[in-house]
């Protein structure tokens, strides 16, 4: 097995955890008397599971012997070989997990155990919440791709008003192109043919850069939030968006294009300024 949460905190097999009540690295209360030992590294998930300690239910009741309503009782306490010997089947369990060997049975136990009478208890499927969660920050992820077509707008108009400038400063060139036979289609579209490279070489810098990033920022996300972020191949939503932005490129330069068009008819071989 290999470890993954033990060489970041320390941890090996057969060492002593102390777990304690407080928030991210502030601890309130340890419970010190009675540590967990290590017996098992568990093979990386690219989960949150990674970042878990496993330990028995008895455990858990194990370190709460002595305690009463979240705090230690004053002046009694419990030696852990003294804890082994009672009872320590939990009493209390706020959740658990439930393996079905049948998909098709989900449903129909969700609705027999949300009608229980003997007791209060609550199924949720998780693969549905998880898709009501996302549901609900959908609206985000929606937001953020309005925010990038912009970006695109903004780019290709800037890419308009950069060829667009040029345009004066390149009669010269179109009337030399003329001179050795070029047509004014041909220069039109050497105009386009160029907006359209500039786009293609943004949009191969863009994909360049998404997946440098995502190669360097892998291991240092799975180390320290234990997220696995997979590295696959463009989607075809994602392929979709490529095309449009190239076809929005390709028009873009329509416009440049058909003012030097319009140039090389009115300047033919020789310029006019």
């Amino acid at each position: 097995m290999t470890p993954y949460w033990g060489p970041k905190l320390g941890y090996g097999l057969n060492d002593e955890i102390i777990l304690a009540h407080g928030a991210g690295r502030v601890s309130f209360i340890q419970h010190a008397d009675k540590p967990f030992k290590v017996v098992g590294i568990l093979k990386r998930t690219g989960t949150p599971v990674d970042q878990t300690i496993h330990v028995r239910l008895e455990g858990i009741e194990a370190i709460h012997i002595d305690w009463q309503e979240g705090a230690p009782i004053p002046g009694h306490s419990i030696s852990a070989e003294n804890a082994l010997k009672m009872d320590l089947s939990p009493k209390l369990i706020t959740a658990f997990f439930v393996g079905l060997k049948s998909r098709i049975a989900a449903f129909t136990v969700q609705r027999t155990i949300n009608e229980y009478r003997e007791e209060p208890l609550l199924a949720i499927l998780p693969g549905v919440a998880l898709a009501e969660l996302w549901d609900l920050i959908g609206v985000a992820e929606k937001a953020l791709l309005v925010v990038s077509g912009f970006v695109v707008i903004v780019g290709l108009s800037g890419m308009l008003v950069a060829l667009m400038t040029s345009l004066n400063e390149r009669r010269r060139e179109m009337a030399i192109l003329r001179s050795v036979g070029a047509r004014p289609l041909d220069v039109f579209a050497l105009i386009v043919g160029e907006s359209a490279m500039l786009t293609l070489a943004g949009i191969v810098a863009g994909v360049a850069m998404l997946y440098l990033l995502l190669f360097v920022g892998q291991p240092l996300i799975l180390s320290e939030f234990g997220l696995f972020i997979a590295i696959g191949g463009l989607t075809l939503h994602e392929l979709l968006l490529i095309a449009v932005v190239s076809l929005a490129g390709v028009f873009i330069g329509v416009i440049p294009g058909y003012q030097i068009y319009c140039y090389s008819l009115a300047d033919g071989m020789t310029i006019r300024l």
